[in-house]
């Protein structure tokens, strides 16, 4: 660079009415961030959106998460390991939150039966064995109106804490829907 005077390298350009701006050259390793991002930019392109060889963040933990979700789901859930979880407190607050969230609509706050049945007496249409309701929840049943999203939904751990929610409300006999389906002991 050679030795300008200090009025040389001042752009002509003035900001209200006194602020003046320096030409200064910009440093190198500013340069050469801004070029290898400009070389960057169309190689990402061209591999994840163009040619579509990789997968986007938001696709890769869709998949990441779909595993996982097939892994928890291809765990073990027993009848035992049910009636435990409804005896943990904090599982039942928190499988009544989700009820409340995601079931109400159709077996109201109380779960003593809307569109859905009652859920509180001893009546029960797909038996009322914890891995039967389990697998209710789990797998819905769609020719009646329960949607078969909620494992998808909610994930396996949610799934788990309504059925231990049910299992801790069942023959409470909330007043409500009369009773469907057949007896359980």
């Amino acid at each position: 660079m050679t030795d300008l005077t200090h009025d040389e390298r001042i752009r002509s350009h003035v900001y209200d009415e006194d602020i003046r701006e320096f030409d200064n050259r910009l440093p190198n390793w500013w340069l050469w961030t801004f070029y290898v991002a400009c070389i960057f930019a169309p190689c990402y392109w061209l591999y994840f959106h163009s040619l579509g060889i990789g997968a986007l963040p938001r696709e890769e933990f869709r998949l990441v998460n779909e595993a996982a979700m097939e892994r928890l789901a291809e765990m073990d859930v027993t009848g035992e390991t049910l009636t435990a979880l409804a005896a943990e407190p904090a599982a039942v607050e928190a499988g009544g939150k989700v009820f409340v969230k995601n079931c109400a609509q159709c077996h109201n706050a109380t779960a003593n039966g809307n569109i859905g049945p009652n859920l509180t007496d001893a009546y029960w249409l797909h038996g009322g064995a914890p891995l039967d309701i389990h697998t209710v929840v789990v797998t819905g049943v769609p020719e009646k109106g329960m949607p078969d999203y909620w494992l998808r939904t909610l994930g396996p751990l949610k799934c788990q804490q309504v059925v231990a929610y049910i299992l801790s409300i069942r023959n409470t006999n909330v007043p409500g829907k009369a009773p469907q389906g057949d007896l359980y002991p």
